[in-house]
């Protein structure tokens, strides 16, 4: 059927602030069907509160409504179209995750949608209700013939204790209607029961938990669908959980294509997936299927079917480039899918299933030490705050990568000397999972735990323990040589299974480079392979690359290459980027998000990338994180899915040969990389790394502070905890204690007392060795502010200061922040106006700074100055409604100076940014705040005065959780 044209005007429900549970995935997911509905000429209205989505940019939509996600903001929307004489035909919920799902069901019990005769598209409400409502789930699933886990619903306390004497322990708990399996769990004794039991009824939003039969040890697997309005089916791909049942799939290691299911079994949960999505409703759209398969006999049951684009969606289509919210978009509006063209090849239908030739691996990102005192296990309850996604032509490879991907100080999965070797320690790990099983089972297979006790802890497949076991067997050859005596042979091994430079030295005991140049040597180079969706069968019109290492051509019986001399990576066997003439630049990603560092980083890339496009650049984005819309890859001209580690880079860069690299974009994890660009001769585009350490280091930073008569509190920097003390001494306490380079205020302690500093001291080099440790005089009860700017090295635009509600002492990434400031006084914001320009030009900035201050007693202080993109731009460009991220870009190519912009922000009343938090998944851990950031993600509240109900609240409660 073709489209509808009856649809003209479709509304989008966003997924409001990130939080644990749900990310930047829905963002990816709005961002794709916006620009697909718009293509088919369609008026796309959005809500979303969350400013730092793309999908809230005018590039993505014809009306952005920033507004709180509820019943009285979708009223106000729905009206103001109908008087306007366009009104909204439809509305597609399924874009926005949990939230978005929730809301449409209110909004269809208070007969909103009726009233304003607007159709649900993509999915219909009998579908949702099946698949929230845990007993009408298993019942339906009875009713298809689907088996699922004994259990009932309980709606009481009481009926919860009957249900669970029927079935016996172990149970699981799982509430209705929640996101992130919030109130969910596993209880293995009876005595546990009641507590879990009052846990689960208070977090289902409708008081009501499914008590089921454990499966924990069951392996566990995903299915992604599509289904048109006809009844064609096509399964995007499989997604197999490493972890077996008893941990959030959100918070498992997962794979993409599965890799231990045999093709019977997987050809009977393919015709149960259909039967599933077929049995809950006959909308078109996308669903994402659970499924969990007994080890010993092979029998499958259902877990849950969720009707919406997915965390999984995400995934699966980063996985394997098939475009699953922008096909469901366009089912919505009546298309099939024999009608659509696969945007990947620009030439095969989209009614196909995608084939792929490599393996992806995911791995989550936690936070843990954000919140001293949780609960690290891992259980029902999502808890990682991002992931990680590795490309490789082998599990082996991708998960190594995945592992480099992280930033946890880790260069891959083992051979750095960080292993654990206490047995009974490993082996607590193993049969407890928390963040770093996976290193464990690699620390076990070390340290000669048996592959049986290994299995029996962690029930894991005996196929991916075999593929680990495989590694450390591997390490134990190389160990064996010396760099001169090693076979390029076993060097290419290695390199196929993933292993950096890095951790062959560690082996080799030699330094990184050498390995670098024995690589060369041999030509034992990365190549790069194309996501295409069809293994290679057809031409791919979309650019999108991974990394991998060929033979170079067989070796002789004693493992020597034949001698070509150092080709080119476009001429080695197997390369499929082909490089251009075109002036290029690459723009670093963000990699994972994690709390400091997330959506909003993400936003200046992609801003950065399409602003790069209009100078007439050939884009390259270098990027690791399959939730973003940086990875999508329609954004730049090259997508190179690979982590943000050096070793990538380097390869990239050398393959590309771009003009130069931005770093200023992709927060600390593209920071990081300036100082060995500038070593290595690659230009750094905007600011240079001399400005931007010059920033880091406190030192040199305050002594251009005091050349230009700027206060700053009193400060010093030590390296260990005797000096420490002798420092607090002369500045006073309370003191500020922070490392150097790092985000997100990670680390950062507010101390009283020389045992309070020893303490914390200690701790910052126990978890960071070799970091300058900065003191600084804490300035009680002063007020704190922020400025984001723009500068070409000579003028300086302001483009926002904000004034933090909170006093100073909590991060700013914690605080509510008002734009523009609302009770500094006029010679405050002279002093913080004429401070940011002198700042900025002393420190050479060409792009974007942020500088904090602390305001006491009418002076300005300066906290910091940061020399790049920060977390309260995208805040700024949507409240002013003006693209300063793209500005700022072409600032930095050199393509215009800020002479030649025309600012025109459009300032009405204030805009409140809300600080979101996810303590929810740590019931245990007090909601105190202080100097390090532990929020997951921002709203943004529109207001007209200060007599405003919304602020005097959050006024009078600013000193509430203030803590150190």
């Amino acid at each position: 059927m073709p489209k509808d044209s009856s649809i003209r005007s479709i509304l989008i429900i966003g997924s409001g602030p990130i939080v644990i549970g749900q990310a930047c995935e829905f963002d990816y997911a709005g961002s794709q069907a916006a620009r697909s509905l718009r293509e088919e000429g369609i008026v796309v209205s959005l809500i979303n509160s969350n400013p730092a989505t793309i999908m809230t940019d005018p590039i993505n939509a014809d009306y952005v409504y920033l507004k709180p996600l509820e019943k009285k903001s979708i009223v106000e929307i729905l009206k103001a179209h109908q008087e306007a004489g366009h009104p909204i035909d439809a509305v597609l919920p399924t874009m926005g995750g949990q939230t978005a799902l929730n809301l449409a069901i209110e909004c269809d019990a208070a007969g909103i949608w009726k009233k304003y005769g607007v159709r649900i598209i993509g999915v219909d409400i009998k579908a949702i209700e099946t698949t929230e409502d845990r007993e009408k789930f298993r019942l339906k699933m009875l009713e298809l013939g689907v088996g699922v886990c004994k259990g009932r619903t309980a709606r009481s306390f009481l009926e919860g204790k009957e249900i669970a004497q029927e079935i016996g322990f172990p149970l699981v708990i799982r509430p209705s209607f929640t996101l992130g399996g919030t109130g969910g769990g596993f209880v293995d004794r009876p005595e546990d029961f009641d507590k879990a039991l009052n846990n689960g009824l208070h977090a289902s939003p409708v008081h009501e938990v499914l008590v089921e039969q454990s499966v924990m040890g069951w392996k566990e697997y995903e299915l992604e669908l599509l289904r048109d309005g006809a009844g064609n089916f096509i399964i995007i791909c499989s997604i197999e959980n490493f972890d077996p049942m008893g941990i959030h799939t959100g918070d498992s290691i997962t794979v993409a294509p599965a890799m231990t299911l045999p093709d019977t079994l997987y050809q009977q949960m393919r015709d149960l997936a259909i039967k599933m999505m077929d049995g809950i409703g006959k909308f078109a759209g996308g669903c994402n299927v659970q499924f969990s398969v007994n080890p010993a006999d092979d029998s499958i049951i259902a877990i849950e079917i969720n009707p919406r684009v997915s965390r999984s969606s995400a995934l699966a289509s980063k996985a394997t480039g098939y475009p699953i919210a922008k096909i469901a978009a366009k089912m919505a509006i009546g298309y099939n899918l024999d009608e659509l063209t696969n945007p990947i090849t620009g030439s095969t239908s989209a009614f196909f299933e995608p084939a792929i030739d490599y393996v992806i691996v995911k791995v989550p990102r936690w936070n843990f030490d954000k919140f001293p005192g949780s609960d690290r296990s891992l259980g029902l309850q999502m808890k990682s705050v991002g992931e990680a996604m590795g490309i490789g032509r082998n599990f082996q490879e991708a998960l190594q990568k995945a592992c480099q991907s992280l930033e946890i100080r880790r260069n891959g999965l083992g051979a750095d000397g960080k292993e654990l070797t206490d047995q009974e320690a490993i082996k607590y790990s193993l049969a407890h999972p928390s963040w770093n099983r996976m290193f464990h089972i690699y620390d076990a297979f070390k340290a000669g735990i048996s592959f049986k006790t290994i299995q029996n802890l962690t029930k894991i497949d005996k196929w991916f323990l075999y593929q680990i076991e495989e590694l450390v067997e591997l390490e134990r050859e190389i160990m064996q040589f010396d760099l001169e005596d090693i076979s390029p042979a076993l060097i290419l091994k290695a390199k196929q299974k993933g292993y950096a430079d890095r951790q062959l030295a560690h082996l080799l005991g030699v330094k990184e480079s050498k390995i670098y140049d024995f690589r060369q040597e041999h030509n034992i180079r990365r190549v790069f392979k194309c996501v295409d969706t069809c293994a290679a069968e057809f031409e791919a019109r979309t650019p999108y690359y991974y990394s991998t290492f060929n033979s170079p051509q067989l070796p002789s019986a004693g493992g020597e290459f034949p001698d070509t001399g150092a080709l080119p990576v476009g001429e080695l066997a197997g390369n499929e980027s082909i490089t251009s003439e075109r002036k290029k630049v690459v723009i670093l990603g963000s990699g994972p998000n994690r709390i400091g560092q997330g959506i909003e980083f993400d936003y200046s890339c992609v801003h950065g990338v399409l602003a790069a496009k209009e100078a007439g650049y050939e884009t390259i984005m270098i990027n690791c994180n399959p939730e973003t819309v940086s990875t999508d890859p329609d954004i730049a001209d090259k997508l190179y899915f690979e982590p943000v580690f050096w070793e990538h880079v380097h390869a990239i860069i050398m393959h590309e040969k771009p003009v130069g690299v931005i770093v200023q974009l992709g927060g600390q994890t593209a920071l990081k990389m300036a100082e060995k660009l500038t070593r290595y001769g690659i230009k750094i585009i905007g600011t240079d790394y001399e400005s931007l350490d010059l920033a880091e280091d406190r030192g040199r930073f305050s002594a251009l502070l005091r050349d230009y008569n700027i206060p700053y509190p009193k400060f010093g920097t030590v390296r260990g905890s005797d000096e420490a003390v002798e420092l607090s001494r002369e500045l006073g306490f309370p003191l500020l204690v922070r490392p150097s380079y790092v985000l997100g205020g990670q680390s950062m302690k507010i101390v009283l007392n020389e045992q309070e500093l020893e303490q914390h001291v200690v701790k910052i080099l126990h978890d960071i060795p070799d970091n300058n440790i900065l003191l600084d005089h804490f300035l009680e009860n002063a007020i704190e502010a922020e400025a984001d700017a723009i500068c070409d090295g000579e003028d300086v635009y302001i483009i926002g200061v904000m004034e933090h509600i909170e006093p100073a002492g909590i991060h700013s990434g914690d605080s509510y922040a008002l734009l523009p400031t609302f009770d500094l006084s006029d010679n405050v914001i002279q002093q913080i106006e004429a401070h940011t320009r002198t700042i900025a030009k002393a420190l050479k900035t060409v792009g974007l700074i942020n500088i904090q201050f602390a305001v006491k007693d009418e002076v300005v202080y300066i906290i910091e100055a940061n020399p790049r993109a920060s977390r309260t731009v995208p805040f700024i460009c949507k409240a002013y409604q003006e693209p300063y991220v793209n500005y700022a870009t072409k600032v930095m190519l050199g393509a215009k100076k800020v002479k030649d912009f025309d600012f025109n922000p459009v300032k009405k009343g204030y805009a409140i940014k809300i600080p979101v938090f996810s303590f929810s998944k740590f019931p245990n851990v007090n909601k105190e705040l202080g100097p390090e950031m532990k929020s997951t993600g921002e709203g943004i509240y529109f207001i007209d005065d200060l007599e405003d109900d919304f602020f005097r609240k959050v006024y009078s409660e600013r000193n509430l959780y203030l803590s150190r």
